[in-house]
């Protein structure tokens, strides 16, 4: 089952449902807009196996460029979902579907740092178990301090998330 009110913080362990989830919206987004996508990817914590998480299956679009991809906001948004720009990470056009939500897609370009964060977060977590179970502890922490403050679980994140990033990065 997939789908959380808004301004909820609440996790469930991992399902195999949300890879049918994802495959089946990639397959409506490839109809929809896919001669302007260079990949579509499963990211989140729900693309990652074992990993508890919010109900919400998070999509990564990568495209050339921002503004051409701007051809596929309307489309997208008659595939029920509402576009909400950039919100707060520039050259992303980010958009949210379900009331309750269920899906969150995020498309940047692909040589973009907000793409590259997307994908190197989700591959570090699935390479290295200890991280994920670590990650998986601190999530699950945050959502019991603030079950109803998404941007303080967010927030609460985020170093964590930059540690990982950074250690991915780094070289050898």
């Amino acid at each position: 089952m997939i789908g959380l009110e808004r301004g909820v913080v609440k996790l469930t362990p991992y399902t195999t449902e949300w890879q049918r989830c994802f495959e089946a919206e990639r397959v409506r987004l490839q109809a929809a807009i896919g001669q302007y996508v260079l990949d579509i990817q499963h990211v989140g914590s729900t693309s990652i196996p074992g990993m508890i998480a919010k109900p919400i299956i998070d999509i990564g679009i990568a495209v050339s460029s921002f503004e051409e991809a701007r051809v596929c906001i309307q489309p997208i948004e008659r595939l029920g979902y509402v576009h909400r720009g950039e919100l707060g990470i520039p050259r992303r056009h980010y958009f949210v579907k379900g009331d309750p939500r269920t899906h969150h897609l995020h498309m940047s370009e692909i040589n973009s740092q907000a793409w590259e964060n997307l994908v190197l977060f989700r591959d570090a977590l699935i390479q290295h178990p200890h991280l994920a179970e670590e990650y998986a502890e601190l999530k699950a922490e945050l959502a019991q301090r603030h079950p109803t403050d998404r941007e303080a679980y967010l927030d609460g994140k985020a170093p964590f998330i930059e540690r990982v990033l950074r250690m991915a990065r780094a070289p050898g």
